[in-house]
């Protein structure tokens, strides 16, 4: 079944704006161009699947505690539900910015440890190679 053709009251059938879904396929350097009923489709689909995300969210998160869907509702839910896992990029947890900064030092000491536990090996493998070529 094609969708039909969007007049100004039938481009009420999607809430979100046609111009901007077009501009964003455009974007694309395969698409040279769109066909009105595949806009259509998109904006529509991209509809669903954000009233399936909000939903999702909503129900498995603390969002039915306050009656209030949160970022934290979001981003828990792409991390933890494999359907929605493509998006943990977009979505993550936030993290205030002093526990960010400490996560950085701690990786930072933690590479510097490394660091010097390697040149510590290297020494100790020198070190055992001379000694041997001293013994013989």
């Amino acid at each position: 079944m094609a969708a039909p053709r969007l007049s100004g009251s039938e481009n009420r059938l999607v809430s979100l704006p046609l111009s901007r879904i077009r501009v964003i396929m455009k974007s694309s350097p395969e698409v040279s161009s769109i066909n009105q009923d595949a806009l259509f489709l998109t904006a529509k689909a991209t509809e669903l699947f954000v009233q399936y995300l909000a939903t999702y969210s909503y129900k498995h998160g603390r969002g039915k505690e306050k009656n209030a869907l949160t970022y934290s509702d979001l981003s828990h839910t792409a991390e933890e539900c494999e359907t929605f896992q493509f998006l943990a990029d977009i979505l993550p947890k936030k993290i205030l910015a002093s526990k960010y900064l400490k996560m950085l030092e701690k990786e930072k000491r933690d590479g510097e440890m490394r660091e010097d536990d390697d040149e510590a090996e290297e020494e100790q493998d020198e070190d055992e190679g001379v000694g041997a070529a001293v013994g013989s």
